[in-house]
């Protein structure tokens, strides 16, 4: 025993003193490392081994293959490693990540942060997916550190992050789901902060958090270090810098080998104008030659998507097609990333949510169906693909009015792009595929519904009025080649179109007077005026032709299609409620409320066929005042019509005479048809009776026939039949038998044994 405690006290000796000795070297690393840093030329470096840095982070480094280093991380990475806030710049794809996670992980080990010190780094990221990502990259480069680190994005059980946020020491998180923590979780304290990261700061702003942003920094410290990075330096960005900032270095890089532009060298970039209508057709023909590429589709709406989804899965393009937005639950957009990030080759259609800070490895095309709002979505968008060094192309749908404006932009920021266009005859038609497909399946004829009612409010708005015009717009060669067989009304569409012809109305004819423009605004006013509600087509446009199609949608026996078109197509003013941000097609507004007024109107306004059936309907007369109140109609036995709720007043009734005398004369009316009632009754009672004692001789007859004697069936069973058992019968003749052969059988009383179980039992006596 005491050699034994000789020997644990020797093990504790050199266990101390390999932990002093282990202090003693990390301090002496930590303050070559300040030495180091303080001494290092920002831009100098080329490689990760040249950074001042930690031998756990350079092992993490190499373990994960990130070995040279990038312009951005080459410049912000020193800055930040010597405690100063650093205001990041960079195109797309220049690998921000790791120039603002590797120091977060040397920050906190140079300061010898632990488990027991909470939170010690936050990272801001705008989406699920980009938060992701970086929380996948910070646990490659982090292996080799003992720091805690956690994922909050939402989606997720609420009191799980909870219990388990109190432990972290990084912190990777959205907006929202951060600022929900910050203000209901018991326990969540940020007072030690020492890192605070933004990550894609201009798309924060962009997507509506301002608010929150600010509400975040209100519980952080002051004291931190913040390192902000965005791809754009737009004004907002500019502010939130010295709202969060103090005296920060300015980074930005320009790739030299790019010649100024703002996309990489290595991207080829096309586009082509092609007309609303044939987008689909181009685009699914576009698939179905780059059958071995991996591609990625930009719409501009989640029910886009989801449309153009689900019709190219019906019409199998040759490659598996993915969707990604806004819409989905977050395990299924997990899921979908995941899926897409591993496949060789597919086709991922998506929403902007795709368009920032996404890393997917090897895509091969960006192919953008719809303009982007701007230059700097434009770059964020094809910033997916030639990442780093590698090869990427991409490829623009522009309609023939957009065609300027938006060329105009990008050439603004030295975006080199080439018009290439479409070899006819490759390019497949699928309209006819699609309308099929919405005439079988109701709810996807709904979707593309919504997605042509998305598709023209993200038109509508669009900043740049002059480029997006919804009044420029085919809209019924577009639902057309939706599959839709009309193009749903749209109020914003109505009211588009009146402000153009007012403009126009308005515009000084070439070589006109004051009086000539006068005299055509006011016949323009009086024209549109005279304009029915139902029938918005230009003069000059040949009226709709009637398909075998249009008549079936019509047909009001049609329980699941009639009358969802009719709502979507043949309401007369009917409007969308455009402030939601789901882009549905909601309630549809009531046409014709004043049917007076309509039904009165001059015959130059013009009554759609829907809103005269409305006219003469039941329930449009009586709020009318044409039949007053609501009534029902009955009719007596001698077939004379009167009111179900028939009501007289007190003088009426006494004018018929006596109460007593017309209580006494009903009384009597009333006896005298109860006694006829009564003698049809027993007539009926009596004839049924003699039929149930003549089937029951035949029984008796053919039983005994049967057994080859002529005893009655009641002394062969030893007992009596009794003629009550037998079931009712109905007589020729009966008043009622037409009603009991119509009506349903009713369960009726149980008797003590039925015909067949009597004679089965005096068959079983007589076998005895």
């Amino acid at each position: 025993m005491p050699g034994a405690a000789r020997g644990g006290k020797a093990h504790n000796a050199r266990t101390r003193a390999s932990r002093a000795l282990k202090r003693k070297n990390d301090a002496q690393e930590i303050a070559e490392l300040d030495r180091a840093s303080a001494a290092a030329e920002p831009g100098s470096a080329k490689t990760f081994a040249e950074l001042p840095l930690s031998s756990k982070t350079r092992q993490g480094l190499k373990r994960a293959g990130f070995l040279d280093l990038t312009d951005i991380q080459a410049q912000a990475v020193p800055y930040a490693l010597r405690g100063r806030d650093v205001l990041g710049a960079a195109r797309t794809g220049s690998g921000k990540t790791l120039a603002f996670l590797i120091p977060v992980l040397e920050i906190l080990y140079r300061r010898r942060w632990s488990n027991a010190d909470g939170l010690g780094a936050l990272i801001v990221s705008p989406t699920r997916e980009l938060a992701m990502q970086i929380f996948e990259v910070l646990r490659q480069i982090g292996a080799m550190h003992t720091f805690s680190a956690g994922l909050v994005i939402g989606g997720k059980d609420l009191k799980h992050e909870q219990d388990r946020l109190r432990r972290m020491n990084i912190l990777v998180a959205t907006p929202g789901r951060l600022l929900q923590h910050l203000d209901q979780t018991v326990g969540f304290d940020c007072s030690d902060l020492q890192v605070l990261v933004l990550d894609e700061a201009d798309r924060i702003l962009d997507m509506g958090f301002a608010n929150t942003l600010n509400a975040i920094l209100e519980h952080l410290p002051t004291g931190r270090q913040t390192l902000l990075f965005s791809a754009t330096q737009t004004r907002r960005v500019k502010d939130l810098a010295r709202l969060s900032l103090d005296d920060p270095e300015y980074v930005a890089v320009h790739d030299a080998e790019a010649n100024a532009h703002s996309t990489p060298a290595q991207l080829e970039q096309f586009y082509m104008v092609v007309s609303l209508d044939r987008k689909l057709d181009t685009l699914f023909s576009f698939l179905r030659t780059h059958t071995q590429s991996k591609i990625l589709v930009f719409l501009s709406s989640c029910r886009q998507v989801q449309y153009v989804d689900e019709a190219f899965r019906k019409l199998r393009p040759g490659l598996p097609v993915m969707a990604l937005h806004g819409k989905q639950k977050q395990t299924r957009r997990l899921k979908i990333f995941q899926d897409y990030t591993r496949s060789k080759h597919a086709a991922l259609f998506a929403t902007d949510i795709a368009a920032r800070g996404l890393d997917f490895p090897a895509v091969d095309w960006v192919v953008q169906v719809d303009a982007p709002d701007s230059a700097a979505t434009y770059i964020h968008r094809v910033g997916r693909t030639a990442r780093y060094q590698a090869q990427g192309k991409s490829l623009l749908f522009l309609l023939p009015s957009e065609e300027h404006g938006v060329l105009a932009q990008l050439h603004g920021v030295d975006v080199p792009i080439t018009e290439i266009k479409a070899k006819e005859a490759k390019v497949q038609s699928i309209a006819n595929q699609l309308q099929s497909f919405a005439f079988q399946d109701a709810s996807l004829k709904h979707l593309a519904q919504k997605a042509f009612v998305s598709y023209v409010r993200s038109i509508h708005l669009h900043k740049d009025k002059e480029t997006f015009s919804v009044a420029k717009l085919p809209l019924t060669e577009f639902a057309a080649a939706l599959g839709l067989p009309g193009a749903p009304k749209i109020k914003l569409v109505k009211d588009a179109q009146k402000a153009q012809r007012a403009e126009a109305a308005r515009a000084p004819a070439p070589g006109g007077d004051v009086s000539s423009d006068v005299s055509s605004a006011s016949s323009d006013e009086a024209s549109d005026a005279s304009l029915s509600e139902t029938d918005e087509r230009p003069a000059a446009q040949a009226p709709k032709v009637r398909t075998k199609h249009d008549r079936l949608f019509g047909r009001t026996n049609n329980t699941v299609l009639s009358a969802h078109y009719a709502n979507m197509v043949d309401t007369d003013d009917a409007g969308f409620d455009l402030d939601d941000d789901d882009g549905e097609l909601l309630t549809l507004k009531r046409a014709g409320h004043e049917l007076d007024e309509e039904l009165s109107a001059p015959a130059s306004h013009e009554l759609s066929k829907r809103q005269i059936l409305q006219g003469q309907s039941k329930k449009a007369m009586a709020a009318a005042g044409k039949r007053g109140k609501a009534d029902k109609i009955v009719f007596d036995d001698e077939g004379n019509a009167r009111s179900l709720y028939e009501l007289q007043n007190e003088e009426a009734f006494r004018q018929q005479g006596d109460v007593a005398a017309q209580i006494a004369a009903h009384e009597a009316e009333e006896r005298a048809r109860m006694a006829e009632a009564d003698v049809v009754d027993k007539e009926r009672a009596k004839r049924k009776r003699q039929e149930k004692k003549r089937r029951a001789k035949e029984i008796e007859r053919q039983l005994a026939e049967a057994n080859g004697t002529r005893a009655p069936v009641a002394e062969l069973a030893g007992g009596e039949l009794d003629v009550d058992d037998l079931p009712d019968l109905v007589l020729p003749g009966d008043d009622e038998a037409s009603d009991e052969e119509a009506a349903p059988p009713q369960p009726k009383r149980a008797r003590t044994a039925t015909l067949a179980e009597q004679e089965a039992q005096a068959l079983a006596l007589l076998g005895d």
